[in-house]
């Protein structure tokens, strides 16, 4: 997307190269949403994780004017600090600003569901159980010899993650079940918003009229998941639930039409 004079230029490092696609990560399709929804423009690049301030992406570099008109660039990371921070700059509104005590709550359930608890089991369904392919994949830009090495390393610290976390501990089948569980939960939440909404348009997680912060986590996690070969599993979870599917196409075809669709 391109700048516009109005705003800061913004920079967003996505870790892969390659425009107009979607990448594997949920939060850095997550950061994209959100800056979408806002009608916040930028431009990508590829960065990496080795010039990430936090040691991962996405992050983001902000180029504006202090009060001397002088151009100054900072560097932030982390999807949510990122998000917060153009919020409480006014760069971008709040988009929960509005809703109640319990709206409020809901939200930061789903966002917490999807981050702080799918995204381990969605780790150790890539890392452990499909590593080869994960491998290959978030490594491509390495000679082979040492994707086997830093793959390695990886593997050795998404393991003891894992294990500290607790995922590690379930079993295939508890942890399938958890999965299920949890796509199942957002699909019925789904399904009620797209009962009361306009036929045509898009709809949203909570049921309102406009998007809240949990749809831009909610958007990356389905994309991540349709476009992400190292989780099968997660995949045929969420495809077999059509109407997560078309909320996710929905979001896509109003604010990513300039993106690659995910295979049918």
């Amino acid at each position: 997307m391109s700048i516009s004079q109005n705003q800061p230029e913004i920079t967003l490092y996505r870790g892969f190269p390659g425009t107009g696609i979607y990448t594997w990560s949920p939060f850095v399709t997550k950061l994209e949403a959100r800056l979408r929804f806002a009608g916040l423009s930028y431009r990508t690049e590829s960065g990496s994780i080795r010039a990430a301030p936090r040691g991962k992406v996405p992050y983001v570099t902000v180029s504006d004017q202090d009060e001397s008109g002088i151009n100054q660039a900072r560097t932030i990371s982390d999807s949510s600090l990122i998000i917060q921070t153009f919020v409480d700059e006014s760069i971008i509104r709040d988009l929960n600003g509005d809703l109640d005590v319990r709206e409020k709550v809901l939200d930061s359930g789903i966002r917490a569901l999807l981050e702080d608890k799918l995204y381990f089991l969605q780790g150790h369904e890539k890392w452990i159980d499909n590593y080869y392919a994960m491998r290959a994949h978030i490594l491509a830009s390495l000679p082979y010899p040492v994707q086997v090495i830093v793959g390695h390393l990886i593997y050795r610290k998404q393991y003891q993650v894992l294990h500290g976390q607790g995922t590690l501990r379930y079993s295939d089948e508890e942890r399938t079940t958890f999965k299920k569980q949890i796509w199942e939960e957002i699909n019925t939440l789904l399904e009620d918003s797209k009962l009361n909404s306009d036929r045509e348009g898009t709809f949203w997680v909570l049921g309102g009229q406009r998007p809240t912060e949990a749809d831009a986590t909610l958007f990356g996690f389905i994309v991540g998941a349709l476009i992400c070969t190292a989780c099968p599993e997660t995949q045929a979870i969420v495809r077999g639930l059509p109407v997560v599917v078309e909320y996710a196409r929905r979001i896509h075809d109003k604010y990513f039409p300039d993106y690659e669709l995910w295979a049918d």
